[in-house]
């Protein structure tokens, strides 16, 4: 038998003429060799107009008329409005539902996986028993953008345990009327420390890496402009020329945008009488062509059905001004319709949604979501831990400004006979973390897992003090001290807008009946913005504007007796009266009562 021997060139030529005699076939290299462009363009090639707009579909997960219209439509996406839970509110629950519905993105033909949103704006504040920080508005006054970065990264590892990929934060608006409902979504009402602020969050949200399991994607929202409005109405118009809008509203989404943010979310607002969601000057010249956003663009809550025109227009003008994944988000079914007609019309081309669909699905392979679609079940056991409600209570120290102090009554000893609490918010959690918490516009009451100031005071003082207790200010008599937390319930956007920021009838009585007692007053005010606290400060020993802690009051108690000194400073102007709103740091004539960067310590 004759043995014939191979050596390279042998093989090499053997190569060559099967490669030259089949020359019309492409041959593709393995899947682990491809970029994520690679890999993306690909996928791509492969859809039909349906998985293309199914893509560009975000429902609500509560609209759903039938959960196989997930793989029926080929969506995309699927949210969590504020308040939108599985019927068992817990983080298991959670993670249980998400793979639910991601099981059925994964049917479909080209098993592409669903990217999930939700609103973490101040913590994963739509689950019980997660924890719950600050809002902005009090993080902005930490000036502590390390403090920020860590409380986003916690806040993500949260939200990924439960097999989210994304939340709606951080809202990067400069608010600069304190009339509007969403003050407290904004670190400040100066750009640079919305900057700062802006940065550190996408960084703590995302990562090193956002295919890490404890990472999720970041959407800084409302482009842009939407602090600014005229008298400070929600979704309303934002008055003035580009130059202020560049040098007031944008810096933040520059500084995101260098940082890598993967999504940005449009604003309801106008500039200048035009609809952010269809300002193809703003969302494409400027945001995707000048300042390169590679991301994807998501509508709000039904933002582009507030453009002029009927639905179908609406669609034609948002899609062409540059947004790429629409927030129906009940209305999936005629959206992807309707789209689908305006493609084959040519009204918005192929080019403009495989644009769109691009940008999409090249977020969820940098996510990870191919490779790992499904919750990490291990994280679990992260949610609400002593750890991280560590954080969270070290956030509320550094956000306590102190406005007043009077003879040095802060800090208090812990070893006072007698001290009387008093005031509606001392010993209710929900109004501690304000709106969106649980539900979209939060509510008062015991709604989650965490430490009132009232229990906060009494775990710090000593055994033999008596810590007493009134919602009305009464039966403070004899004691040595009052300590009287006071001010807003809760609201969210569109429900907390306000014409009149005077504390109220019942938080005046109050503070009265403490200070008729005849002993030092310590105010504690609970708030989403500054309000108008004279002459109420004027009657009172010290005056602490604690924003809206969260779930931590501990922290609170931490400052209050001396265990950490105050160190927060003004994120916002503290005006005098209703007639000097908006006053922002900078105006002309500018006279506050206290002004942006105030605060003592002890």
């Amino acid at each position: 038998m004759q043995i014939i021997r191979f050596n390279a060139l042998h093989f090499t030529a053997i190569f060559l003429i099967i490669a030259f005699s089949c020359k019309e076939e492409k041959i593709i290299p393995p899947e682990s060799v491809l970029t994520i462009e690679q890999k993306v363009d690909a996928l791509i090639s492969q859809m039909t107009i349906d998985e293309k707009i199914g893509q560009m579909t975000q429902a609500e997960r509560g609209a759903l008329q039938n959960i196989e219209d997930i793989k029926n439509f080929y969506l995309g996406s699927l949210l969590s409005g504020g308040g939108s839970a599985p019927s068992v509110n817990t983080p298991t629950a959670w993670a249980e539902m998400y793979d639910l519905y991601q099981s059925y993105a994964l049917q479909t033909r080209l098993k592409i996986p669903l990217i999930y949103g939700i609103d973490a704006v101040h913590g994963h504040s739509n689950v019980k028993g997660a924890v719950i920080f600050p809002h902005n508005i009090g993080l902005g006054c930490t000036r502590n953008p390390s403090l920020v970065q860590e409380a986003a990264r916690i806040t993500a590892k949260e939200v990924a345990a439960t097999g989210i990929d994304w939340t709606f934060a951080p809202c990067i608006a400069v608010p600069r009327d304190e009339r509007w409902g969403r003050t407290y979504e904004g670190y400040s009402e100066t750009p640079e420390l919305q900057s700062m602020m802006a940065e550190a969050a996408v960084k703590g949200f995302q990562g090193i890496s956002p295919d890490n399991p404890e990472s999720i994607a970041a959407c800084v929202k409302h482009f842009v402009g939407d602090g600014g409005t005229q008298n400070g109405k929600d979704q309303g118009n934002t008055i003035c020329d580009e130059q202020t809008l560049r040098t007031v509203h944008l810096p933040g989404y520059i500084a995101a945008i260098n940082a890598g943010v993967k999504t940005i979310m449009v604003s309801y607002s106008s500039w200048n009488g035009i609809k952010m969601h269809g300002n193809k000057y703003l969302l494409t010249d400027v945001l995707k062509n000048e300042l390169g956003f590679k991301g994807f663009l998501i509508s709000d809550w039904t933002g582009i059905d507030q453009l002029p025109g009927d639905y179908k227009s609406d669609i034609e003008t948002a899609i062409n001004a540059g947004l790429d994944m629409v927030m129906v988000p009940t209305n999936y079914k005629q959206f992807i319709s309707l789209l689908k007609e305006l493609a084959a019309e040519g009204k918005v081309s192929l080019e403009r949604i495989d644009d769109a669909v691009k940008r999409i699905l090249t977020i969820k392979y940098e996510l990870g979501l191919f490779e790992h679609p499904y919750a990490d079940k291990s994280l679990l056991a992260s949610v609400g831990s002593n750890e991280h409600r560590a954080v969270a209570r070290e956030c509320v120290r550094q956000s306590l400004v102190l406005l007043k102090n009077t003879n040095n009554v802060l800090p208090i000893s812990k070893n006072l006979k007698h001290i009387h609490v008093a005031g509606k918010s001392a010993d209710d959690i929900g109004n501690q973390c304000g709106g969106w918490t649980i539900s979209w516009q939060g509510s008062s009451g015991n709604i989650t897992t965490g430490t009132t100031i009232l229990t906060a005071i009494q775990n710090t003082v000593d055994e033999s003090t008596n810590v007493t207790f009134s919602i009305d200010g009464s039966s403070a008599e004899g004691a040595d001290i009052g300590i009287v937390v006071i001010g807003e319930t809760p609201y969210a956007e569109g429900a907390g807008d306000r014409n009149n920021l005077t504390l109220s009838w019942d938080d005046l009585s109050a503070v009265q009946r403490v200070k008729n007692a005849g002993i030092p007053v310590v105010v504690i005010l609970i708030s989403g913005r500054p309000m108008i606290i004279e002459p109420t400060i004027n009657l009172v020993d010290a005056f602490i504007a604690a924003w809206l802690p969260g779930t931590e009051g501990q922290g609170v108690a931490d400052v209050l007796f001396g265990d950490y000194p105050p160190t927060g400073l003004l994120s916002h102007t503290w005006p005098k009266s209703m007639s000097q709103i908006p006053i922002n740091y900078g105006d002309i004539n500018y006279d506050p009562l206290f002004p942006y960067g105030y605060g003592l310590t002890y």
